[in-house]
């Protein structure tokens, strides 16, 4: 726990230092409300917000100057999770701790807020239409996330608790979403049965350390703020639409490649790396100046704990040592750039002899917990995310 404390909270000399101002300036911040700051439980002090303070120092930079990442700048407050330096936080949970030996439907009742009752127990199933099968099998040869949209579009309506707005009912239909989500990820019927198993039955039947490993990958999946993704279903969101309907927006979002992509992209490079001279290969794509997928992020700067800790697991199961150990350390090396958690994930992929792409679909099926934990959030404010925009343009003409 120390270590969330020192991730999410500077002191009043580090927060000052990282900013460049007096301890005046700092005070003066904080009486703005710019920088949240409370008692330290320990000691008689003020602790300080590091992610008001990383945002803040973004917004100082010099007009054209090089700023910050967009992830360092809050555009909205949010109980649900926040990253640290430790990984993600789950309405004050470590993710990491968590997937120790929690599962989806776990993370998602803590990132939902809920526990007056269990929204995933046997008898809260998915309302499934003749329509909606025809669809699903019209889409059999469809990618698994076009797919699942295809099926989703007729899921609110098929529903008729799909907009119940009671704190139960809300869970409950984000339950039955990620079923039907995994149901047509997987092209299976709609199952009751822990979504890692589920999972671990169509993909790798037979394979004794697959479930573990799975419901690792799910929990440390099923969350991460603000991404481009759960950015999107909060907007969406804004408008009253059903739990089913942000879901298609989240979905939607995770095919482009700047998001969705990053994960087949990496998973090339491993299926590269383990045929062959993997030394040779890592030190001719370092020199040659070519893109290393899966390393590197925009938040975890140190490294991302989530990828240490999946590629730990498969490391501990059997997995190839030269992808779970050699390759990241090797490559940590030579560019300074850390594993992040589209690399764990290729390899897990690679360990489960499953082809490439699967490591997006297993994503979708985890974070739709996470999207819908934003949805019901901003479902619950009542109000319509309507940002605005700093024009650029020409200059009205004064004919």
């Amino acid at each position: 726990m120390e270590k969330i404390d020192q991730a999410l909270y500077l002191s009043a000399r580090e927060a000052a230092g990282e900013l460049g101002v007096s301890p005046a300036t700092l005070y003066a911040y904080v009486s703005r409300g710019m920088i949240r700051s409370e008692p330290s439980a320990e000691t008689r002090t003020r602790r300080y917000r590091a992610e008001d303070v990383r945002a803040l120092k973004g917004r100082r930079a010099p007009f054209g100057a090089p700023r910050g990442s967009d992830a360092d700048a809050p555009v909205l407050d949010t109980a649900v999770s926040t990253i640290t330096e430790a990984g993600p936080i789950y309405r004050g949970v470590p993710a990491v701790a968590l997937a120790e030996d929690g599962s989806l439907e776990q993370a998602a009742t803590l990132l939902w807020g809920f526990d007056a009752a269990d929204p995933f127990s046997p008898a809260n199933m998915p309302v499934v239409s003749d329509a909606m099968r025809a669809v699903g099998a019209a889409a059999k040869t469809a990618g698994p996330l076009s797919r699942a949209i295809a099926v989703l579009a007729l899921a609110g309506e098929t529903d008729p608790r799909a907009f119940n707005r009671a704190p139960l009912g809300r869970a409950q239909t984000g339950a039955r979403v990620m079923r039907l989500v995994a149901s047509a990820v997987l092209d299976a019927p709609p199952s009751a049965r822990p979504l890692h198993e589920q999972v671990a039955g169509a993909w790798a039947p037979g394979n004794a350390k697959a479930r573990a490993l799975l419901r690792r990958a799910l929990v440390l999946l099923a969350d991460h703020e603000l991404n481009a993704s759960s950015f999107t279903v909060r907007c969406a969101a804004s408008t009253g639409l059903n739990l089913y309907d942000a879901a298609i927006a989240g979905l939607a979002a995770l095919k482009g490649p700047r998001h969705g992509g990053a994960g087949p992209l990496a998973a090339q490079m491993v299926a590269d790396l383990a045929e062959g001279d993997m030394g040779a290969k890592i030190r001719d794509r370092v020199a040659l100046g070519h893109a290393v997928p899966g390393f590197g992020h925009a938040v975890y700067r140190d490294g991302d704990p989530r990828a240490e800790a999946l590629l730990s697991a498969l490391a501990g199961a059997g997995a190839d040592r030269r992808l779970a150990i050699e390759a990241p350390a090797s490559i940590t090396e030579a560019t300074g750039l850390h594993p992040n958690i589209d690399f764990a994930l290729a390899v897990l992929m690679r360990t489960l002899a499953l082809p490439i792409g699967h490591e997006t679909a297993l994503f979708a099926i985890a974070r739709t917990a996470g999207w819908i934990a934003h949805a019901i959030e901003q479902l619950e404010t009542e109000t319509l995310i309507r940002p605005r925009a700093r024009y650029v343009g020409p200059a009205p003409s004064r004919g």
